[in-house]
């Protein structure tokens, strides 16, 4: 009982020798301003009374680093113009998290003292101009290869953290030409250089009975971009973000808007995709957005591109009667001042691979899948299938609302024992995320001339970058292509039975996430996010995958950038890089993805290795075959 006491007692003054010692340490921290910022925060929970402690040191921030200066841009003087009292609050949930924290008093009514030295400021700023400068440079190498909807993405995401900064007029990077650029003026004219090189037009107009579909032909530059988002105006609101491929857009009106002039809105945001980065998220919620006018574009619903090439006739367009709600088939719409379909280069032709020249009854299945989906009557092409090709069609049409966006010329290429027709331009919308996506779909044929597998394409610039490496033979050009298209779309249609057959049981799944650094006093700003790595094994995965594929409307899939090296060996092993822009209902990401696989058997492709990282390393390479 003596012993219990003394316990006691020597824990009480424990306790007291302990909130002395805090107690001390707090009246120092307060009584020395010159080195230290601080907070104090009452609340019913932990989590409050913490946040009203870190607004207090925010708040302390903003007047120390606003010194009469406003961050303000070219574009909208009076939209950008923004004092650090606001912006800097954006400090508060991600970067502040790391200040040291100290509980004076537990739930119910918590009080809670948090601090941080006043030199440790410039890590948490130079951590977010990072950032700045590698979002920056992501647009640049985005706007090289085209990719318009990146390019500004990037570049908006930019500006938007460069005005949260109390530096923002001064950070510089070096551009791909070798010339320091101050980003404050750079970044929003980047932007509107690529909003004033966009040029749209209307290459077709196709009669859906209760609306026409204009088929946009969409150039930067006069080439056509590799990837755009844009909604147009439908004569009472704003469209879903539709997402333009290979030049190729669409815009759904109603007939009585024949003729009218056709309004676009470039996307530049990406709002929803920035929730993939807690710190952009809190700073695109608080910082006003910058309104862009020229991302507004109007164009006539005539204009005509310069060249003019006929549709050849074994192609024919397809023209849907309102009378009689049957399919004939024409080689001009029913519709007067519609040119022809131009066609000066097939985006579906993969350069110097073979195309098959006898194909007249594979067109004869084409035309009737055609007519089935645009008359949606599916069932009518059943015939035209396999049962394995049938159950795929089926899910391919389930995606999302289907609709054929340009009844364009089909290329043939023999493939092992199949015959690989492409590409069929097909729009898929979803309604809980008000989105539409331009895909091209490949249609696999076995020897019978049945259609055994359909799959989502690949982008052109991917397509032209594996079709140019002219040491591999056209077989295994045509094997890459394939097994990258028929992994795409096995996540796009949630394919688990196929995922499941093409990764090895003991295969090496590692998953890369955003992580913060440990909070201790030799690395508490230096690397404010840090990449972890997870390794799952094949169950794991496949049980995660599962979820998601539950618990998501839609997921979309688009693969750039690609790198692609064959294993010295003598073997079909190859490593494939290449970056992945993932989307679904409710969360979207970008990085890269490496995968090690075995094409030796074409029927059965083997991964052995995937891996996925969010940032590539800082030396600026990603995981590859040298790594295993």
């Amino acid at each position: 009982m003596i012993l219990k006491k003394i316990g006691i007692a020597v824990t009480l003054l424990l306790a007291m020798g302990a909130s002395n010692l805090f107690a001390q340490s707090i009246a120092e921290i307060k009584a020395n301003r010159d080195m230290y910022l601080w907070g104090e925060g009452m609340g019913e929970t932990l989590k409050s009374a913490d946040q009203a402690a870190l607004a207090e040191i925010s708040s302390q921030i903003s007047v120390d680093v606003i010194s009469g200066t406003e961050s303000t841009s070219e574009e909208d003087t009076k939209g950008f113009s923004q004092t650090f009292k606001d912006v800097i609050k954006t400090y508060t949930n991600s970067t502040l998290k790391n200040t040291e924290r100290i509980i004076l008093q537990n739930e119910p009514d918590a009080k809670v003292f948090r601090y941080i030295k006043r030199d440790e400021l410039f890590k948490i700023f130079e951590s977010r101009k990072n950032k700045i400068v590698e979002f920056a440079r992501s647009g640049e190498s985005a706007q090289k290869g085209l990719q318009i909807a990146d390019a500004l993405r990037y570049y908006y995401w930019a500006q938007t953290l460069l005005r949260s900064h109390p530096d923002a007029n001064n950070i510089k990077m070096t551009d791909a030409n070798g010339n320091d650029v101050l980003l404050i003026v750079w970044l929003p004219k980047q932007m509107n250089d690529i909003f004033s090189n966009l040029t749209f037009n209307v290459s077709k107009i196709e009669d859906n009975e209760s609306y026409l579909n204009y088929i946009l032909n969409i150039r930067y530059k006069s080439q056509p971009v590799s990837n755009m988002d844009y909604t147009y105006w439908g004569g009472q609101d704003w469209s879903n973000v539709f997402s333009a491929k290979d030049g190729l857009g669409v815009v759904e009106l109603p007939k009585s808007q024949l003729g009218a002039d056709i309004r676009l809105k470039i996307e530049y945001v990406f709002e929803g995709e920035a929730n993939i980065d807690l710190e952009l998220r809190d700073v695109m919620q608080k910082v006003p957005q910058v309104l862009y006018k020229s991302c507004y574009t109007t164009f006539s619903s005539k204009e005509l591109p310069e060249e003019k090439a006929k549709v050849p006739t074994a192609e024919p367009i397809l023209a849907v009667s309102d009378a009689e709600n049957t399919v004939s088939t024409n080689t001009s719409t029913t519709l007067q001042n519609v040119s022809p379909e131009v066609v000066p280069t097939n985006p579906s032709s993969l350069g110097n691979i073979q195309q098959l020249t006898d194909i007249k009854n594979l067109e004869l299945t084409m035309t009737k899948v055609r007519q089935s989906i645009m008359q949606k009557k599916y069932a009518q092409a059943e015939s035209c299938f396999t049962p394995e090709g049938y159950a795929i069609y089926q899910k391919l049409l389930e995606y999302g609302n289907a609709k054929i966006v340009r009844n364009n010329t089909l290329n043939y290429y023999a493939f092992g024992d199949f015959v690989i027709c492409r590409t069929l331009p097909m729009s898929f919308s979803f309604k809980s995320n008000s989105r539409t996506f331009i895909e091209d779909i490949i249609f696999y044929f076995n020897k019978e001339n049945k259609i055994c597998n359909l799959t989502f394409g690949l982008g052109n610039d991917a397509v032209n970058d594996i079709a140019s490496h002219n040491t591999w033979t056209e077989a295994n050009r045509m094997l890459i292509m394939s097994f990258l298209e028929n992994y795409k779309t096995a996540y796009a249609l949630k394919r688990l039975d196929y995922i499941g057959s093409i990764f090895s049981d003991d295969a090496l799944i590692i998953t890369g996430y955003m992580a913060k650094a440990n909070n201790n006093p030799e690395n508490s700003y230096l690397n404010n996010s840090i990449i972890k790595y997870n390794r799952q094994t094949k169950s794991e995965y496949m049980k995660k995958l599962k979820y998601s594929f539950d618990s998501n409307e839609f997921i979309n899939i688009r693969f750039a950038n690609n790198t692609i090296r064959r294993s010295g060996k003598g073997n079909e092993i190859y490593g494939i890089q290449i970056r992945q822009d993932y989307f679904s209902t409710n969360y979207g990401d970008m990085g890269y993805l490496f995968l090690l696989v075995d094409l030796s058997d074409q029927a059965k492709p083997l991964i052995h290795v995937r891996t996925w990282q969010p940032e590539k390393n800082p030396d600026g390479s990603i995981i590859g075959i040298s790594d295993f």
